[in-house]
């Protein structure tokens, strides 16, 4: 049976904190590129389709191969629209155009680090499973069980004082959402949320793993990227 596949890359235009975010240039290409580029070669989608109410991030995305069938409405591209909502439209668009859709793989477009080989991964044992979802997350780099916060009169309070004197490896293991891929099967039924018992964690190396929200965020991210090219390059024995 074939199954029918659509990534959707939601990328509005109002970045506040990075201007022009998503199609600013990180390293030699526009941000987005590099998540329309990955699931184009990973072969597994009948559409790549960007959700955008920016003409110039639409051409942007057309450029390097994604398809741009509708502007997004301006109700679905303010500050407090969720991602959910805008995939929801694009599905419904989809479907009112005789496109069948089984599964949606909503990649995010500040994904740099997305890798082929994840995706397939992930749409394999998702295919292979009863779940609803598959997404990217990463392991914590210290545990969540010893953290503490700062209260309003400056000093620290332990959110579980309980486990300040455990060593770190007795407490268990916490993961946080990677920001990069999430695959839905839409003929699966489920009143879970992504991050509950009905969705399959795909587990990315934390290097691969960096949101870009900030000025200091994307400064990370480019050295980043430089690094595991330059390791890369190495390991090929490229100059």
């Amino acid at each position: 049976m074939t199954n029918h596949c659509i990534a959707i890359i939601p990328a509005r235009g109002g970045s506040k904190r990075i201007h022009k975010k998503n199609i600013k240039d990180f390293h030699g290409k526009p941000l987005i590129a590099y998540s329309i580029e990955v699931a184009l070669n990973s072969k597994l989608f009948d559409k790549v389709i960007v959700s955008t109410d920016d003409e110039e991030i639409a051409k942007t995305a057309i450029k390097f191969g994604a398809e741009v069938p509708f502007v997004r409405p301006k109700e679905l591209s303010d500050d407090f629209t969720g991602t959910g909502e805008v995939i929801n439209h694009a599905i419904e668009f989809l479907k009112n155009n005789h496109q069948k859709v089984d599964f949606v793989c909503t990649i995010y477009a500040t994904a740099p680090f997305l890798q082929e080989k994840y995706l397939i991964e992930s749409f394999e044992k998702l295919k292979k499973s009863n779940a609803k979802n598959a997404f990217s997350c990463t392991s914590m780099p210290f545990p969540i069980q010893r953290t503490f916060k700062i209260t309003s009169n400056d000093r620290c309070e332990m959110f579980w004082p309980e486990n300040f004197s455990k060593r770190s490896q007795d407490l268990e293991d916490a993961f946080q959402d990677a920001g990069q891929f999430y695959w839905t099967n839409l003929n699966v039924e489920s009143n879970q949320i992504i991050f509950g018992k009905d969705s399959i964690p795909i587990i990315l190396p934390r290097y691969l793993v960096q949101d870009i929200d900030t000025l200091e965020d994307w400064t990370r991210a480019e050295f980043m990227y430089e690094a595991i090219k330059n390791s890369e390059c190495r390991k090929n024995n490229i100059k």
